[in-house]
């Protein structure tokens, strides 16, 4: 696979400090507050700082909750901050950039309030929107490789990488437990499994939408 990225429902709790020489299990993950405003994935139990967005990643994000609303998604099934549990060696919480829930999904994490746990049902979609951090140079790794496997294996059926650095996205069909990937560039239109009605463009989704 070409690799060319990580993009929480932060619950709000007096700070709390977690042993470093031990795995930090999901309720502490849940619960932990450093009492800055950073944003942590949960990966291997280890919390993993997540690298600050450029203002074009966040507003391509927008673009497509805004799009696919008009696509006839209903609002409750388009969250951003909702956080997945993944089959990792360890205990794994991951935080898409956009997650296209659907019914069941939504249900199980609006009645839950904290994530979708292993054992709920999946999202339709979720999009990685890959960044390029001089502080996290394994955060695109992360994308194209780590979620890449881990949302495989949790059987959620598409997968989108939107990467405005090597100016293409990338859409990822489960078949069987392994993904299938097909590449958009340009003008070419994005072929969508979960979505056939989609009218987007590569380059409409890397703009978001702006001519600039």
């Amino acid at each position: 696979m070409l690799k060319p990225s990580a993009s929480v429902l932060k619950v709000k709790r007096a700070p709390m400090t977690i042993a470093t020489n031990q795995p930090m299990t999901l309720e502490e993950y849940l619960n932990y507050d450093d009492g800055t405003d950073a944003r942590y994935e949960l990966v291997n139990g280890v919390l993993v700082k997540m690298p600050t967005e450029s203002p074009i990643n966040k507003t391509i994000v927008m673009f497509l909750v805004s799009y696919f609303l008009q696509l006839g998604v209903p609002y409750y099934c388009l969250a951003v901050g909702h956080q997945i549990e993944v089959s990792s060696e360890q205990v794994t919480a991951r935080e898409p950039d956009l997650v296209v829930h659907s019914e069941a999904s939504a249900a199980a994490i609006l009645q839950d309030g904290r994530l979708l746990r292993v054992n709920q049902p999946v999202p339709t979609l979720v999009i990685e929107v890959a960044s390029n951090s001089d502080t996290d140079p394994r955060s695109r790794d992360r994308d194209y490789i780590d979620k890449h496997r881990e949302y495989a294996q949790r059987g959620i059926p598409e997968y989108w990488i939107v990467d405005p650095i090597a100016s293409g996205v990338w859409v990822f069909k489960l078949v069987g437990k392994e993904y299938q990937e097909q590449q958009f560039i340009g003008d070419e239109p994005l072929i969508s499994p979960g979505f056939p009605d989609l009218e987007l463009s590569a380059v409409q989704v890397l703009k978001a939408g702006l001519n600039f």
